[in-house]
Formats: C-alpha cells, structure tokens, sequence
C-alpha cells in the first residue's frame, strides 16, 4: 500500500497514528493466527474423519 503523503503533524497527532498502526498490525496478526488453527484444525479433522 502507498505511503500516504506526510503532512505537518504534532507530536500528539503522530503518537496517535503510530498507536492505529500497530493495533492494526495487532488485529491483522490475530486473524492469520485463527486463520492457521482453524487450518491445522481442519486437517486434523480431515486425516481422523476420512482414515
């Protein structure tokens, strides 16, 4: 995704957007996590049901 264009912010503004992206990287983080274990869980299924 493409940088957005830095504007002149204040300290609490940037503060503020540095917070948003790592709770964004946060929530991102989270879903390929249940992503994954709904994957292996799958498997698993799959092996024990169809064997």
């Amino acid at each position: 995704m493409a940088k957005k264009e830095k504007k002149h912010l204040n300290a609490k503004q940037v503060a503020y957007e540095k917070k948003q992206e790592q709770e964004g990287r946060k929530v991102v983080n989270w879903i390929f996590g249940i992503l994954v274990l709904l994957a292996v869980a799958f498997c698993a299924y799959s092996i024990y049901n169809f064997a």
